[in-house]
């Protein structure tokens, strides 16, 4: 199997726990997806609300990211539906939806998630969605 197909892999179970646990598999994220050093990004960049979704450096700040996530939005669903490898990169695109546990509004957006791997390791992570969506449900 090609380094791609095996970073396609790794992806594709990653997702189907999250979708399945409706984000209660983080530590799957932690053990098996992502390097202790990843570079993680995210396209609010820190801009409020969303002050959780920005760049984290490596494993243990990106906890941050995860328990914010999981604290203050409940999954309704996280859908990929292509995945595009080239080299050491993976493009997942597909759909999630969100419902803030503060206002109860719900956030459904397009998602697209680019990874970098390096010996069977996440190492680097940019998500796209719609945050203008995402930070209507949070106000």
């Amino acid at each position: 199997m090609s380094s791609e197909a095996v970073n396609v892999q790794i992806l594709k179970e990653a997702y189907r726990q999250w979708h399945d646990s409706k984000g209660g598999s983080v530590d799957h994220w932690f053990d098996s997806v992502v390097a202790p050093n990843i570079n993680f990004q995210s396209v609010p960049r820190g801009a409020a609300p969303l002050e959780f979704a920005t760049r984290y450096d490596n494993r243990e700040q990106l906890r941050t990211y995860f328990n914010t996530l999981v604290g203050e939005w409940t999954m309704q669903h996280y859908t990929i539906e292509e995945y595009i490898a080239q080299g050491d990169a993976v493009v997942a695109r597909g759909s999630t939806a969100w419902i803030n546990k503060k206002t109860g509004k719900l956030a459904e957006t397009p998602k697209m998630d680019f990874w970098r791997f390096k010996d069977g390791k996440a190492v680097e992570f940019y998500e796209y969605f719609d945050s203008a969506a995402v930070a209507a449900a949070a106000t």
